[in-house]
Protein backbone atom coordinates (compact mmCIF):
# COMPACT_ATOMS: atom_id res chain seq x y z
CA UNK A 1 0.00 0.00 0.00
CA UNK A 2 1.43 3.38 -1.03
CA UNK A 3 1.99 5.63 2.09
CA UNK A 4 -0.34 8.83 1.27
CA UNK A 5 1.42 11.00 3.94
CA UNK A 6 4.97 10.10 2.45
CA UNK A 7 3.58 11.09 -1.29
CA UNK A 8 2.28 14.60 -0.36
CA UNK A 9 4.83 15.50 2.08
CA UNK A 10 7.53 15.15 -0.16
CA UNK A 11 5.74 16.88 -3.06
CA UNK A 12 5.79 20.55 -3.86
CA UNK A 13 4.14 20.80 -7.07
CA UNK A 14 1.01 19.35 -8.48
CA UNK A 15 -0.53 20.13 -11.54
CA UNK A 16 -4.29 19.53 -11.84
CA UNK A 17 -5.63 17.84 -15.00
CA UNK A 18 -9.03 18.83 -15.92
CA UNK A 19 -9.60 21.54 -13.25
CA UNK A 20 -12.36 24.05 -13.36
CA UNK A 21 -13.34 27.20 -13.20
CA UNK A 22 -16.62 26.70 -11.90
CA UNK A 23 -15.99 27.39 -8.38
CA UNK A 24 -19.04 25.00 -6.98
CA UNK A 25 -17.27 21.62 -8.82
CA UNK A 26 -14.51 19.48 -6.93
CA UNK A 27 -12.23 20.37 -9.42
CA UNK A 28 -11.95 24.22 -8.28
CA UNK A 29 -12.56 23.54 -4.73
CA UNK A 30 -9.80 20.94 -4.63
CA UNK A 31 -7.05 23.02 -6.21
CA UNK A 32 -8.07 25.72 -3.83
CA UNK A 33 -7.87 23.28 -0.69
CA UNK A 34 -3.80 21.88 -2.14
CA UNK A 35 -3.43 25.90 -2.58
CA UNK A 36 -4.62 26.70 0.78
CA UNK A 37 -2.07 23.80 2.68
CA UNK A 38 0.72 25.22 0.47
CA UNK A 39 1.03 23.30 -2.88
CA UNK A 40 2.53 24.51 -5.53
CA UNK A 41 -1.07 24.41 -7.86
CA UNK A 42 -0.65 24.46 -11.74
CA UNK A 43 -3.98 24.08 -13.15
CA UNK A 44 -3.98 22.40 -16.73
CA UNK A 45 -7.65 23.46 -18.62
CA UNK A 46 -7.40 24.06 -22.70
CA UNK A 47 -9.48 27.07 -22.44
CA UNK A 48 -8.76 28.76 -19.06
CA UNK A 49 -6.07 31.10 -19.03
CA UNK A 50 -6.14 31.47 -14.82
CA UNK A 51 -8.20 29.13 -11.95
CA UNK A 52 -8.11 29.70 -8.38
CA UNK A 53 -6.03 33.06 -8.96
CA UNK A 54 -3.17 30.85 -10.41
CA UNK A 55 -1.83 30.72 -13.94
CA UNK A 56 -3.47 27.57 -16.02
CA UNK A 57 -2.09 25.94 -19.11
CA UNK A 58 -3.47 23.83 -22.01
CA UNK A 59 -1.57 20.75 -21.09
CA UNK A 60 0.96 19.16 -19.19
CA UNK A 61 3.61 19.64 -21.42
CA UNK A 62 3.08 23.46 -21.36
CA UNK A 63 3.95 23.43 -17.99
CA UNK A 64 7.31 24.93 -17.66
CA UNK A 65 8.44 23.50 -14.17
CA UNK A 66 9.01 20.24 -12.56
CA UNK A 67 5.91 18.38 -11.38
CA UNK A 68 5.61 16.26 -8.72
CA UNK A 69 1.62 14.70 -8.51
CA UNK A 70 -0.40 14.94 -12.00
CA UNK A 71 -4.26 15.06 -10.05
CA UNK A 72 -6.82 13.84 -12.84
CA UNK A 73 -10.17 15.20 -12.72
CA UNK A 74 -11.04 14.09 -16.00
CA UNK A 75 -13.18 10.59 -17.08
CA UNK A 76 -11.80 7.36 -16.55
CA UNK A 77 -11.39 6.73 -20.69
CA UNK A 78 -8.94 9.58 -20.96
CA UNK A 79 -6.47 8.59 -17.96
CA UNK A 80 -4.10 6.43 -19.79
CA UNK A 81 -3.51 9.28 -22.06
CA UNK A 82 -2.69 11.44 -19.44
CA UNK A 83 -0.58 8.64 -17.70
CA UNK A 84 1.49 8.63 -20.93
CA UNK A 85 1.67 12.74 -20.53
CA UNK A 86 2.71 12.48 -16.92
CA UNK A 87 5.83 10.36 -17.84
CA UNK A 88 6.71 12.64 -20.59
CA UNK A 89 6.81 15.71 -18.35
CA UNK A 90 9.15 13.71 -15.59
CA UNK A 91 5.68 13.66 -13.23
CA UNK A 92 6.84 11.22 -9.92
CA UNK A 93 2.59 10.30 -8.94
CA UNK A 94 -0.16 10.25 -10.91
CA UNK A 95 -2.95 10.49 -8.72
CA UNK A 96 -6.75 9.84 -9.86
CA UNK A 97 -9.63 11.63 -8.21
CA UNK A 98 -12.39 9.76 -5.94
CA UNK A 99 -14.30 7.60 -8.22
CA UNK A 100 -11.76 7.10 -11.34
CA UNK A 101 -10.03 3.77 -11.84
CA UNK A 102 -7.92 2.74 -14.89
CA UNK A 103 -6.28 -0.42 -15.18
CA UNK A 104 -4.40 0.78 -18.24
CA UNK A 105 -3.38 4.31 -16.44
CA UNK A 106 -2.04 2.30 -13.56
CA UNK A 107 -0.05 -0.10 -15.82
CA UNK A 108 1.61 3.12 -17.77
CA UNK A 109 2.50 4.92 -14.42
CA UNK A 110 3.72 1.88 -12.78
CA UNK A 111 5.94 0.64 -15.47
CA UNK A 112 7.49 4.46 -16.15
CA UNK A 113 8.19 4.38 -12.40
CA UNK A 114 5.63 6.58 -11.17
CA UNK A 115 3.53 6.57 -8.05
CA UNK A 116 0.03 5.55 -8.83
CA UNK A 117 -2.88 6.50 -6.87
CA UNK A 118 -6.53 5.56 -7.88
CA UNK A 119 -10.42 6.75 -6.59
CA UNK A 120 -8.90 8.95 -3.64
CA UNK A 121 -9.59 12.48 -3.35
CA UNK A 122 -6.25 14.23 -2.85
CA UNK A 123 -7.71 17.53 -1.07
CA UNK A 124 -9.70 14.69 1.31
CA UNK A 125 -6.40 12.93 1.95
CA UNK A 126 -4.31 16.78 2.51
CA UNK A 127 -6.98 17.60 5.09
CA UNK A 128 -7.56 14.55 6.59
CA UNK A 129 -3.47 13.97 7.42
CA UNK A 130 -3.08 17.63 8.34
CA UNK A 131 -0.07 18.05 5.31
CA UNK A 132 0.80 21.51 5.05
CA UNK A 133 3.60 23.58 3.05
CA UNK A 134 3.25 26.45 4.86
CA UNK A 135 4.83 25.66 7.75
CA UNK A 136 2.23 27.11 10.40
Amino acid sequence: MTDLRAVLEAAGTVAVVGASTDESKPSNRIPATLLAAGFDVIPVHPRADEIVGRKAYPSLADIPVPVDIVDVFRPADEAPDIARQAVAIGAKVLWLQAGLVSPEARQIALDAGLTYIEDNCIGATTTRLGISKTGS
